[in-house]
């Protein structure tokens, strides 16, 4: 793909950044989803959507690079963690490739508007990587749509989100990828869906338990016994714009890990500076490679590639980061208040954090074979 900005791409870029400014110094510190809603208001969510009319479902027109240009002015700012992530990414591509007409119009305009927040319900307690092997049931509740029971896990946002979509088995008996369903869930079900958030080593909540208890959804994308295929596809969009964004974050990790050395003394060892000027050399190549598989369609293997090189590379900043802070690496920030004994430092949290880098969005293991199977042809592992 020849990737290069333009002098429109310029222009918009300077629209995007001053508009960030002028908002971010207004309210510096945003309510979550009030920010979501200031950002729907100004088009700034879902650019570049198609839509009937050519304007997209109440987005502004975007092109691939500008779609890159905001996304990197986005991680540049001050701006707070989108908590529309899933609805915008995750889901809206999946219902433009796959869903009806129908189901287009209901849901993207709330998530263009930041009005619609959304979770994933993929992983459960015995399928996680190994996604094919979910046992969340939806039997036929005699109104055309589907009465969900089972248990989802790791599902980031569940406690905020006001829809999840949900991969069930909706046909009786089946196996592994056969008769799933990529179901739309309501989550203001009260009585029906229970989200218990689970507490991390870092000592924060993102991920959540979330139980259905005969949770009711109105409609599957794709259709009936197409959830493999779905599903499938929404993780090989999971992967494009939003990973070039979050580039922009591992540099300014990098760079204070960097400087964390410099203060502690340890830049002077030939041998964290190598590990330095390594995890510099790996950023500038996903970034390049990135770039080269952004427009490509039909490549088993990129997004593959793609998760094993961030995973495995943030993981090993974590490490470095408490490792250049010496012996402070190994204690919190404020040990001596008994109310708080055990503060993260930022080195810390990163740390505990990037421990699961390599085994959430599909292991390493799980992504090797993906390589292995579907663009090497090698034999599929045995089970």
């Amino acid at each position: 793909m020849d990737f290069r900005f333009t002098s429109e791409d310029d222009d918009f870029r300077t629209e995007a950044r001053a508009w960030l400014e002028s908002h971010l110094a207004h309210t510096p510190a945003p309510a979550p989803r009030a920010w979501e809603r200031e950002l729907g208001r100004a088009g700034w969510i879902g650019l570049g959507w198609p839509g009937e009319d050519g304007e997209g479902y109440g987005n502004r027109r975007a092109t691939l690079t500008q779609q890159v240009v905001w996304a990197e002015e986005y991680a540049r700012s001050t701006a707070p963690a989108r908590m529309g992530h899933i609805g915008e990414n995750l889901l809206a591509p999946t219902l433009i490739a796959y869903g009806t007409e129908e189901q287009k119009h209901r849901h993207l305009p709330p998530v263009a508007r930041g009005e619609t927040l959304w979770c994933q319900g993929y992983s459960e307690p015995g399928a996680g990587s190994d996604l094919a092997g979910v046992r969340t049931v939806a039997a036929p509740d005699g109104t055309g749509g589907y009465a969900v029971t089972g248990q989802k896990i790791w599902t980031s946002l569940a406690q905020d989100a006001d829809w999840c979509f949900v991969l069930a088995r909706t046909e009786p008996g089946s196996t592994r990828r056969h008769g799933l369903s990529f179901l739309l869930v309501d989550m203001d079900q009260p009585g029906r869906i229970d989200v218990r958030p689970i507490r991390q080593m870092t000592g924060t909540s993102e991920f959540n338990e979330v139980f259905f208890d005969g949770a009711r959804a109105a409609e599957a994308v794709g259709g009936e016994g197409n959830g493999w295929q779905v599903a499938m596809g929404l993780l090989a969009l999971e992967r494009g714009v939003s990973t070039l964004a979050q580039q922009i974050g591992f540099a300014a990790e990098l760079e204070g890990v960097v400087r964390a050395a410099e203060a502690s003394g340890a830049s002077e060892d030939p041998v964290i500076r190598a590990r330095l000027v390594r995890q510099w050399a790996e950023l500038v190549t996903m970034r390049r490679h990135a770039l080269r598989t952004l427009g490509a369609t039909g490549d088993p293997g990129a997004p593959s590639v793609s998760k094993l090189l961030w995973g495995g590379w943030h993981q090993r900043l974590g490490e470095l980061a408490v490792e250049v802070s010496g012996e402070a690496g190994a204690v919190g920030q404020r040990p001596w208040l008994p109310a708080r004994p055990y503060e993260l430092t930022g080195a810390q949290h990163l740390f505990l954090f990037t421990r699961a880098d390599t085994i959430y969005g599909g292991s390493d293991e799980i992504q090797r074979n993906i390589i292995a199977e579907r663009v090497l042809g090698l034999p599929r592992e045995p089970r």
